[in-house]
């Protein structure tokens, strides 16, 4: 697949209905190190950019969409859909948690929470899917999915990107399979997971994608039982970089974010930087080292 060409295909799709968020470089330890603030996102993530371009795509038949989600992907197609007139309904899991239900039920989506984790609203998204015709969002595993995430790297680049080493956060895979589809080893990829959700580290580790336990702090975000194929596929081809990090690590980076610069992440989107901030990810002698903050969902709401 081309993917570049598709991603330059998303790009001029979503052109309008996605804000260009701003880049910021902030001091760590005496070093520089380059931050995009894709938390600054419409529903607060980067999510918005698979959404829509995944609907503009279409075609979307009568039935509308569907979509399952640990929460922001489901605030995404939520709000990519009521901004296209189409007709969308979200299954979530419990574990999303109150202020992530409520933004997406904000975006006056239909929504059914149901026990569990996010591979158990997948299964009812199918069920619905099957009964209705709707057309599946999925949350990362899918070619718009992917090219669309991917527009971030891209835009990333014509803000003047300087780093040699981009710090993603991972949980099904999209924003970083989307990421890596773009730069295609021109930059350092590093996946950054918590221990206790790694779903691409330990299929980079089996070689093969595998089923993992998922808890702590980022379930809600970065919680995937298994990575996404095209995800994997594109990591394990690159030989990137996997690194895991404690929830000690993404709540300290969380509360540094917060302290030194005023920026309000949720744990997923502290994740990437709390590689560095912990020694997990440890650049070399002149090495230029980016982050991407994701996500902006914390719970609870803070106001």
């Amino acid at each position: 697949m081309d993917w570049r060409a598709e991603i330059d295909a998303a790009a001029e799709r979503i052109t309008g209905h996605i804000r260009r968020t701003p880049v910021m470089a902030i001091t760590l330890d005496g070093h520089e190190v380059e931050i995009k603030l894709e938390h600054l996102q419409h529903t607060g993530s980067f999510k918005a950019r698979g959404a829509f371009n995944s609907l503009i795509k279409g075609p979307v038949p009568e039935g509308g969409v569907v979509a399952a989600s640990g929460g922001n992907h489901g605030a995404a197609v939520g709000y990519a859909a009521a901004s296209l007139g189409i007709p969308a309904q979200i299954f979530v899991p419990e574990m999303a948690g109150p202020s992530k239900i409520a933004l997406i039920e904000r975006t006056g989506a239909g929504l059914t929470v149901v026990p569990g984790q996010y591979a158990d609203a997948l299964e009812a998204a199918l069920a619905h899917e099957a009964k209705t015709g709707a057309m599946q969002i999925h949350a990362y595993d899918a070619t718009g999915t992917l090219a669309g995430q991917g527009t971030l790297a891209r835009e990333w680049d014509a803000q003047g990107l300087k780093a040699d080493t981009v710090l993603i956060a991972v949980g099904g895979g999209g924003l970083i399979g989307g990421s890596l589809a773009w730069w295609q080893g021109t930059r350092k990829v590093v996946a950054v997971e918590p221990e206790t959700s790694c779903a691409l580290h330990a299929a980079l580790r089996a070689g093969e994608p595998v089923d993992v336990e998922v808890s702590g702090v980022a379930a809600n975000a970065l919680g995937a039982r298994r990575i996404g194929a095209l995800s994997y596929g594109l990591a394990a081809g690159q030989g990137i970089d996997s690194v895991l990090v404690s929830d000690a690590a993404i709540t300290e980076a969380q509360s540094l974010l917060w302290r030194e610069s005023r920026l309000l992440v949720e744990p997923a989107g502290a994740t990437a930087l709390a590689a560095l901030l912990s020694g997990a990810y440890q650049p070399a002698e002149g090495e230029r080292v980016a982050v991407l903050l994701c996500g902006a969902n914390p719970a609870p709401e803070p106001l």
